[in-house]
Order: C-alpha cells, then sequence, then structure tokens
C-alpha cells in the first residue's frame, strides 16, 4: 500500500501488539515503543532494532514522532487483576497508566485507539467506564468487546482479555469483522471440559506450564513476559479490523 498505519506501541511488553498488527498487513508499521523492563526492552530490540524505546509514557518526546495514526496499549493492569490485591484506584503503587495514556491521545489525536486490560477492568467503578467517558469527552467513539485466547486459535488457556477500539470519527470500527473470527462454540466447549483447573491458579504458576503449552524450562523472566503479554492473534484480528475501518474512511482499498 502507499500509505502507512504509523503506530504507537505503549506498554510495549515483548511486543505482542506490534507482532499481532505486522500479522495482519504490512501497512502497520511501528514508529515507537514505550516500555521500561530491561528484559522486555531486549526482546523489543532484537526484533525491532530500529525502532526507539522509551522508558516513561509520561515523558514520551511526541514532538518528534511525526503523524501517529494508531495509538495501542495494555496499560498496566495490577490493580484490577485478580492475581494481585484488587486495590483498583485506590492502588498506593501509581500503577494505573490510563490517565497517561488519554493524554498522549488528546495531544497525538490518532485515528484509532485499540486498548487492552483484564476482565476485571469491566466492573471497576475507575476501569472500563472511565475509559470510555475520556475517550468520548476527546471525541472518540469505542466498541468494547471480552475475546478469550482459545477462541482464536489453539492454545490451552482462558485468558479472557477486555478490548477496547476506539475511532476519533465516530466510525463503527467493525465491531462484526473482529467477531467473525471468534469461535465462541468452540470456547464453550473448552470451558466447560477443561478450564476448571485454571479456577484457582495463576497460569503462570508452577504445575501449570506443560498443560498450558509453555515450556517447563523458561526463566522467570520470560515466564513473566509471557504472562503480561497480548495475544498477538487475537491482535491480528483486530488489526485486519482497523484495515477495514481505514480503508472505508479513506474511500480506497488497502492492499495487504
Amino acid at each position: 500500500m502507499n500509505e502507512e498505519i504509523r503506530t504507537l506501541d505503549l506498554f510495549s511488553g515483548i511486543g505482542g501488539f506490534s507482532l499481532g498488527l505486522e500479522w495482519a498487513s504490512p501497512a502497520f508499521r511501528t514508529v515507537a515503543f514505550c516500555e521500561r523492563d530491561p528484559f522486555a526492552q531486549r526482546v523489543l530490540r532484537k526484533h525491532w532494532p530500529e525502532v526507539p524505546i522509551y522508558d516513561d509514557v509520561k515523558t514520551i518526546p511526541t514532538d518528534g514522532l511525526g503523524r501517529i495514526d494508531l495509538v495501542t496499549g495494555g496499560f498496566p493492569c495490577q490493580p484490577w487483576s485478580v492475581a494481585g490485591k484488587r486495590e483498583g484506584a485506590k492502588d498506593k503503587e501509581g500503577r494505573d497508566l490510563w490517565p497517561a495514556m488519554v493524554t498522549l491521545i488528546k495531544k497525538l489525536r490518532p485515528r484509532f485507539v485499540l486498548g487492552e486490560n483484564v476482565r476485571g477492568f469491566v466492573n471497576e467503578p475507575m476501569g472500563l467506564e472511565r475509559s470510555l467517558s475520556d475517550l468520548e469527552s476527546i471525541g472518540y467513539k469505542a466498541v468494547t468487546f471480552i475475546i478469550s485466547a482459545i477462541a482464536i486459535h489453539s492454545a490451552r488457556h482462558r485468558r479472557d482479555r477486555v478490548w477496547i477500539l476506539a475511532h476519533s470519527n465516530s466510525q463503527r470500527c467493525c465491531k462484526g469483522k473482529v467477531q467473525e473470527k471468534v469461535n465462541s462454540k468452540k470456547f464453550r466447549k473448552w470451558r466447560a471440559n477443561d478450564a476448571n483447573i485454571f479456577s484457582n491458579i495463576i497460569p503462570s504458576a508452577e504445575g501449570v506450564r506443560g498443560y498450558d503449552g509453555v515450556s517447563e524450562g523458561l526463566d522467570k523472566a520470560r515466564i513473566r513476559s509471557l504472562g503480561n503479554a497480548v495475544v498477538p492473534q487475537v491482535v491480528e484480528q483486530i488489526g485486519k479490523a482497523i484495515l477495514e475501518g481505514w480503508s472505508h474512511n479513506l474511500g480506497n482499498k488497502i492492499n495487504e
């Protein structure tokens, strides 16, 4: 295609957002990462050696980024995760970084925004409702959906995640296009037959790795990074929906 979809990848981890988008189309080009974990930074440098990495979402030099068409971010979920203290908006460690993300969105005015968080984020008073309200206040309309890893590909784990897909001109963002690829029947069958072993344990806990398809020999840094990562196959499907919305908005067909 002639036009790139220039992406700012926030809270990047080991690059699951950028990888999934690249699988969706070469039209997506990540122009900068923001990630502070040293191990994750090494992974990003290995696979995207030319892309700069910033370590603080609050101090990214936005004037030097150029045009940004898409901002992605699995903004920190510790305050909302069932695996933590579940302090939500009362989290004392300052890990609620959604306000910093929305500040960047307001300044950069990307055409699309893609956010991700854990399922517990939905019902918190400062969770999903706040995010949607903040986006609406700066001119974005959003659709939300919960997609589980097992519903997209063959990984044997549930991994429910809340996704927020927003567009700056009130376009519907092709929600149906995303959900075409979600195999709800397959997920319901798996949940009924196999999912119970995960009911009271953290997916990366000792004893789960083999069942989950993760090698027993991985070190803690890799296990932690995988645990924090998004599922690229899910991002790939959402990326295809963004491409459809992009084409519709520009009035031309993007060649994948």
